[in-house]
């Protein structure tokens, strides 16, 4: 994967280094998050499907949304420290309430040659 930082495209990966590239500088810890909330159309939709079975589309529209809002986060955590990569990501999850959940992903800022 890939988002844009002004000197191209910085590189995004869950691996621990970038394939045929070369780590020329550590920059740290980088992080994104959001929280999203539970929404009561996709909870009575989900409720009905748990009697027939079948995939929850609307959860699974929202933990797309959420996974790409806190990626975009963590990205511009990245180029704000001047990294043109972002290695070894990993995606948490967290129940702050009842009905509300936060989505959290972090790697290291890096830049490669």
């Amino acid at each position: 994967m890939t988002a844009n930082s002004p000197s191209g495209a910085l590189i995004l990966t869950t691996l621990e280094s970038v394939p045929g590239r070369r780590i020329v500088k550590h920059l740290g810890l980088v992080q994104g998050s959001t929280v999203r909330a539970k929404h009561l159309g996709r909870d009575i939709a989900a409720g009905l499907k748990n009697l027939v079975g079948g995939e929850l589309k609307g959860y699974t529209e929202l933990l797309q949304e959420a996974r790409r809002e806190a990626t975009q986060r963590m990205a511009q955590d990245a180029i704000r420290k001047g990294a043109n990569a972002v290695i070894n990501i990993r995606f948490a999850t967290s129940s702050l309430t009842q009905g509300a959940a936060e989505l959290f992903v972090y790697g290291t800022a890096v830049q490669v040659e």
